[in-house]
């Protein structure tokens, strides 16, 4: 009798615990995980060791690399229109960190919150206060930054400026002055890539002529793109431009970035993915075999840009994604990617021995330098007026004519209701 009721009580104790819902361990992820971005060639290879960390994690996950080509993400981001407008996200997307996201598709409600995510993560400690104003509203926080680039870099090879008796310009005075002789030797002075290169360097120009106090401003509306600085800008702008190589419009940023390297063009002002270019796939040394300054009149000015990937609303595989996120803003993602990429991890804790000396330099600046939004690359203003401002500069490229390009400013400032 005592043996049966031993029996009875082992009997009725492994049922109460199959009835009770268990701690379950990690959940297993398979399926498929798409990933959308314009991380391809050159940039590639930074991209790939993210996969390869994410495969490592989760063998079972079909990752799809869904890369569109193009710099700046120029062709993408009309691909990524047409998915989410056609109610068929992919599973993450890789987007600028700011307004390009916040502008266009939280404004549309077409992403999740992963605030939740943040707080599970500890990133509220690791990743700067600044930063986390940038990608997120008073309702949420939209995107994980993968990185913290630089726009406003000159780049330069050493052995030919000592060649050819020249210095890397500190001022745009400078630079006129020495572009006229550079020019006369059949080397052209400042190597420029496809339209988006062209806004690329004239927000470091106009930097370099208002200050990045007012370049603020422009976003906050409390200075007018067609104001007198402005118009001043776009003059100081038309100055530059002769000095560039006429075919600029057919050539990609790693194309210009060439010129230089093989002593076609004096300097290429580009951002820090350049140093990751010549480092990775040029297999050339900072410091000794290219060399750089901040961008004319831009010293203590910290022109900043941030990749970052979100969560769409409807994700068809949203356990994969939330699983690729966390390793996005992982300590051991962050220093992985970036080395790679040429970029500086967007946590405060990073392991700076793993960067090369030009990127150890860059996470200096970046911590003492004022810091200011690009346009280009999605920081400062939301799609709308990114996407009409690359027809205003076309507009100028054919015409230079400042006032009439600082009018037409404004009056898609005023559409795109920036500072509003």
């Amino acid at each position: 009798m005592k043996q049966y009721l031993i029996k009875l009580c082992l009997v009725f104790a492994a049922v109460v615990l199959l009835a009770v819902p268990q701690v379950s361990q990690a959940k297993e992820l398979n399926g498929d995980l798409e990933i959308f971005s314009w991380w391809a060639g050159d940039e590639g290879p930074a991209l790939q060791a993210l996969i390869g960390l994410y495969k490592g994690q989760h063998p079972n996950v079909n990752v799809i690399d869904a890369t569109v080509t193009g710099g700046s993400g120029v062709n993408a981001k009309a691909v990524l229109k047409t998915r989410m407008l056609g109610g068929e996200p992919p599973d993450s997307f890789q987007v600028h960190a700011g307004q390009e996201l916040i502008g266009t598709w939280v404004k549309s409600d077409r992403m999740e919150d992963l605030t939740f995510l943040f707080k599970e993560e500890g990133w509220m400690d690791v990743f700067p206060e600044g930063l986390v104003k940038l990608i997120g509203t008073d309702k949420g926080i939209w995107s994980v930054p993968v990185n913290i680039h630089r726009s406003n870099v000159m780049w330069y090879i050493p052995a030919n400026l000592k060649k050819w008796g020249v210095e890397a310009p500190k001022n745009w005075n400078d630079f006129l002055k020495i572009a006229p002789k550079l020019q006369k030797e059949g080397i052209i002075p400042l190597a420029m890539g496809q339209n988006w290169t062209a806004t690329h360097l004239w927000e470091s120009v106009v930097i370099a002529s208002i200050g990045a106090d007012k370049w603020n401003d422009l976003w906050s509306g409390k200075l007018k793109f067609n104001s007198p600085e402005m118009i001043k800008a776009w003059e100081l702008f038309g100055k530059i431009l002769p000095y560039t190589n006429k075919d600029a419009a057919s050539l990609s940023w790693q194309q210009a970035t060439d010129m230089v390297i093989d002593g076609r063009a004096a300097f290429n002002i580009m951002g820090d993915w350049a140093a990751g270019y010549m480092s990775t796939t040029k297999k050339m040394v900072p410091g000794k075999d290219f060399a750089w300054i901040a961008s004319p009149e831009t010293e203590g000015v910290f022109i900043f840009l941030a990749d970052s990937f979100g969560l769409p609303k409807g994700a068809p595989n949203r356990d994969n994604a939330i699983a690729w996120l966390k390793l996005l803003g992982s300590k051991k993602g962050s220093d992985t990617f970036n080395p790679l990429k040429g970029s500086i991890s967007a946590r405060t804790d990073t392991d700076l021995s793993k960067y090369n000396v030009y990127l150890q330099s860059a996470a200096k600046d970046f911590a003492k330098d004022a810091v200011a939004a690009s346009l280009i690359h999605g920081a400062a203003a939301n799609e709308t007026f990114m996407g009409g401002f690359a027809q205003v500069m076309e507009m100028f490229l054919k015409t230079k004519n400042a006032k009439a390009t600082a009018m037409a400013s404004q009056q898609l400032a005023d559409k795109a209701q920036i500072g509003k």
